[in-house]
């Protein structure tokens, strides 16, 4: 494979696996929250609780994302195997 299918190939594959880190993030802390606190909280309240577990799964997710991808770029050659989206890199003097 070429450069540039490298990089169409590691995007789709870095968004899918976001995409299923928040979905993890969410059904986690949605059943912590059933299990837990759904019959301690007012149900005129609840549906702050899953906004808040929403804002938290995108910023677990977040996290979690950021931390795979700067192993990755440690580990991997990036100029290497895949092409710059947005043209070169500028190198100044």
């Amino acid at each position: 494979m070429n450069k540039k299918a490298n990089t169409i190939f590691f995007i789709l594959g870095a968004t899918l696996f976001n995409i299923l880190i928040t979905v993890s993030a969410i059904f986690l802390l949605l059943a912590v929250y059933a299990n837990l606190l759904m019959h301690r909280v007012p149900e005129s309240s609840q549906i702050w609780f899953i906004l808040i577990i929403f804002i938290a799964s995108v910023a677990i997710s977040y996290v979690v994302y950021r931390s795979v991808i700067n192993f990755l770029i440690k580990k991997i050659n990036m100029e290497q195997y895949f092409d710059p989206i947005f043209g070169g890199r500028r190198w100044h003097s």
